[in-house]
């Protein structure tokens, strides 16, 4: 099934709502890893852990590969892409209320 553009930016940020999820995410950032490797750290079940790359699947954020018994799991940062756009969208209007904070403050009311 193919997402629209805002189902992929709402999937992106749901995944990247948890706390857990952004850790793996982090961690993936460094090397691909085995699910087990994933859930060490994570004092949790590899059923939960699977439940969290499920998420993280369905957003795009990861591909997973069979390898012999292993699946591997590596980032797909592309899929970031569109969250940074609509961050950076925001941060240059917050920097631009800041800049006519300032200019307003300083008493210069052009």
């Amino acid at each position: 099934m193919v997402k629209s553009s805002a189902a992929r930016l709402d999937s992106v940020f749901h995944a990247l709502a948890d706390p857990t999820r952004r850790q793996i995410l982090r961690v993936l950032a460094t090397s691909e890893r085995t699910v087990g490797e994933i859930a060490k750290p994570h004092k949790m079940s590899l059923a939960a852990v699977s439940k969290h790359l499920k998420v993280l699947e369905s957003a795009e954020l990861i591909a997973r590969e069979r390898r012999g018994s292993f699946h591997i799991v590596r980032l797909q940062a592309r899929s970031l892409k569109q969250a940074e756009e609509w961050i950076a969208f925001y941060s240059r209007f917050w920097n631009e209320q800041i800049d006519n904070l300032e200019r307003y403050l300083e008493g210069d009311t052009e």
